[in-house]
């Protein structure tokens, strides 16, 4: 019989007995920052550095999670990291793997695996230092780059970005009478790493947490560079509840609004099923006062919007080939 039965005290003891560990107890990124309550992306860095482990270099651009985790003289980092401006997170990025390489090519350092890890928002991922990212993938740097997408400028006051949804309210799209909200459909950012030819792609969210610390383990042994996007949910810039951070994350998913998967090699598979009929977007939409504004037919015309986006990814995974079974030999 379990010990922990008989004595309710050493219920801990026997959990961590018998119960696989999913995930370490060390912690890299710590308490005491100052995140906003029910902040997604700080449970994703979280969870981020747990699969990482101990051996990893952060490139961190400016943004929220560089105001809120090192206000000085005080850090929640427990890895080496650096600070760098709004544009160039992939540009130093790759400058610490080319170090490391020389580093141990000249045997300063032990040939072991330290890796270097690029991170930023939305912001400053998709508009202000994409090229600075599509560079160091194009050059094939032995790195990871991580953006945190909470669709927004949020640390400098929620102004849209190019990964704002269309017809969300930001302080710079504000919705009115005349111009309801941002006009343009969020930018695709991981199918512009897939046109890439990345070894390896991924989407993920704090809300799936084994999901992502499993793309995050796969991609810290890619030998080249690799990119995980990962949806994080932001009270503040949604005008949520803090308490639905992980509820809004999963109905995401469950609408179709953002999907998780991943394109290993080229190859495209879902990594967390969808319930076979999705539940509708107005689900996802309803608890967020960015989007309180929104009639019965802009709701409609962003569900069939999903609806061709959820499609054409299925029809992606149904038909893909990894580039080592284009290359097989026929018959």
């Amino acid at each position: 019989m379990n010990t922990a039965i008989k004595n309710p005290k050493n219920t801990v003891e026997s959990f961590e007995l018998y119960a696989p560990k999913l995930a370490t107890k060390e912690e890299f990124f710590v308490g005491g920052h100052r995140a906003c309550q029910g902040c997604g992306e700080a449970l994703a860095i979280r969870l981020m550095l747990k699969a990482l482990g101990k051996d990893t270099v952060i490139t961190n651009a400016t943004g929220c999670m560089e105001v809120i985790s090192s206000v000085y003289p005080t850090t929640a980092w427990r890895v080496p990291w650096i600070h760098v401006a709004f544009p160039n997170s992939a540009s130093v990025g790759s400058g610490v793997e080319a170090g490391l390489t020389a580093l141990r090519r000249k045997g300063k350092i032990a040939d072991r695996r330290v890796k270097s890890v690029a991170i930023g928002g939305d912001g400053g991922t998709m508009d202000i230092g994409f090229q600075a990212l599509s560079g160091a993938m194009e050059r094939g740097h032995d790195m990871l780059y991580v953006c945190f997408d909470n669709e927004a400028y949020m640390n400098t006051g929620i102004q849209r970005s190019s990964g704002t949804p269309f017809l969300a309210s930001t302080t710079t799209a504000p919705a009115g009478k005349v111009v309801p909200g941002n006009q343009v459909w969020k930018k695709n950012l991981p199918e512009i790493m897939v046109a890439h030819n990345l070894p390896y792609v991924a989407t993920a969210c704090q809300s799936y947490p084994i999901d992502f610390m499993n793309k995050v383990k796969k991609a810290r042994k890619v030998k080249g560079p690799s990119y995980i996007h990962c949806f994080v949910t932001c009270p503040t810039g949604w005008r949520s509840p803090s308490e639905t951070c992980i509820k809004l994350g999963r109905l995401a998913l469950e609408t179709g609004i953002f999907p998780l998967y991943e394109v290993e090699d080229g190859k495209y598979r879902l990594t967390v099923e969808v319930p076979e009929k999705r539940r509708p977007v107005q689900e996802y939409l309803k608890g967020q006062g960015r989007f309180r504004h929104l009639t019965p037919d802009q709701i409609r015309v962003i569900q069939e919007r999903v609806d061709i986006e959820w499609e054409t990814l299925m029809i992606k995974v149904r038909n893909s080939k990894s580039r080592e079974e284009l290359r097989a030999p026929r018959g």
